[in-house]
């Protein structure tokens, strides 16, 4: 049995009846049988479960029945759905921002730090020798500024408080892991609630950044290693883990993970994703889990 989630976002168009019942007739064209669907939130989140297919046929069947509206389709197993572990990256996912692109604001040189980390984001670029060079423009900068930008900058991405409140209180293992740093990911995670954190550590000395990173760094295999070794401590299959990430350097965990979320992505992160969030915001996390909104937990 698979269940193809469909998401409206939290604040915008509603889901249609009319659109739920096109996702249901794409999929019996397709061949599903024993398609039926039901409300997780009236107007924002439905399931339709069937059996008969599988599921990139299944996706891009209701994808293509649904067109240009703005709804996010996840289709998974109905047998692992409920995930015992969520692994997700930070910038631009946990949070709006990419960290190291408004620190290099407050130093003057956010335009070509932005433009590094949008290549690096995109797989264009080696991830260590990318993040090396950027930190090295960001030598001389006042260890005063790193508590600035977090204050004056980072935003949360609204759903990831009942994400991380949700999971944790259904007994979830919660992990944020970041190819950026420790004092941001460190007071991120605790605001969110998330239980493990892993990140990179800026060399500071007399009060200001040295441009060094220190070893060993957050890479995608780090990543990668990361939820495995986790889920193995834990006695937790990956088919039950589910990670989320936006850039090239989330791929190795989105693809180790039974459910593996491209959030609001660069293409090539989506094209290796088994499921993409391209239109709401983390509480489809919870919908695709299956978590009712009374079910939510704020943390």
């Amino acid at each position: 049995m698979l269940v193809a989630t469909l998401v409206a976002p939290w604040e915008g168009p509603m889901l249609e009846m009319a659109q739920l019942r096109a996702g249901e007739a794409a999929l019996a064209a397709a061949g599903a049988r024993d398609v039926a669907s039901d409300w997780l939130e009236p107007g924002r989140a439905a399931d339709i479960r069937f059996n008969g297919l599988e599921q990139p046929v299944a996706r891009a069947a209701v994808e293509g029945a649904l067109g240009a509206a703005l709804v996010d389709v996840i289709v998974q197993p109905e047998a692992h759905r409920r995930r015992r572990m969520l692994v997700a990256d930070m910038d631009s996912t946990m949070i709006t921002i990419e960290c190291i692109d408004e620190l290099a604001d407050y130093a003057g040189v956010k335009a070509h730090v932005a433009q590094v980390t949008e290549a690096a984001m995109r797989g264009e670029l080696d991830f260590e020798q990318a993040l090396d060079g950027r930190v090295a423009l960001l030598k001389g900068l006042p260890e005063s500024v790193l508590q600035l930008c977090y204050d004056e900058r980072v935003r949360f991405t609204p759903g990831g408080k009942a994400l991380i409140g949700t999971m944790n209180a259904h007994g979830a293992l919660t992990v944020l892991v970041s190819g950026g740093f420790t004092f941001f990911v460190d007071r991120v995670a605790a605001t969110l609630g998330f239980r493990l954190a892993r990140a990179n550590v800026l060399a500071i000395a007399d009060g200001a950044l040295t441009g060094i990173v220190h070893r060993p760094i957050v890479t995608a295999e780090v990543k990668r290693r990361t939820l495995l070794d986790e889920a193995v401590s834990r006695g937790i299959a990956p088919a039950d883990c589910l990670s989320v990430g936006d850039g090239a350097n989330d791929i190795p965990m989105i693809e180790a993970a039974g459910l593996g979320v491209a959030f609001h992505a660069k293409p090539k992160t989506q094209a290796a994703a088994n499921a993409a969030i391209r239109h709401g915001d983390l509480s489809a996390l919870l919908f695709a889990q299956g978590y009712r909104r009374a079910d939510w937990v704020e943390g």
